[in-house]
């Protein structure tokens, strides 16, 4: 079974088990969130497709930790004009694992 849900503006597949990093969310470590909007349900039943969500639709999750991710490093450079900016940036994340997916009843 798996679902297609939004959180914060991104659309993931997700699984009962599964881990997923997103970006920073205020929720503590060791609390839990639920996400209503579930835009796609398959499981051995079907294939549940919302319009543009499913209503009833709950996705449960359990917040595993914070962290942060790897540094990226970007730069300009304008040739010939002795111009050269360097940056770097890492994108702190929040670890989610997926306790389950609540499809709505008939």
């Amino acid at each position: 079974m798996y679902a297609i849900i939004s959180l914060q503006g991104f659309q993931y597949r997700v699984s009962a088990g599964e881990t997923l990093r997103v970006p920073a969310l205020p929720q503590e470590q060791g609390g839990e969130l639920e996400v209503s909007q579930v835009h796609l349900i398959a499981d051995e039943g079907g294939l549940l497709v919302g319009r543009p969500i499913i209503p009833q639709a709950v996705v449960r999750l359990e917040v595993l930790g914070h962290g942060r991710g790897p540094k990226v490093v970007g730069g300009k450079f304008k040739k010939r004009k002795d111009y050269r900016r360097r940056w770097g940036q890492r994108a702190d994340y929040t670890e989610l694992r997926i306790k389950d997916i609540v499809r709505p009843q008939a």
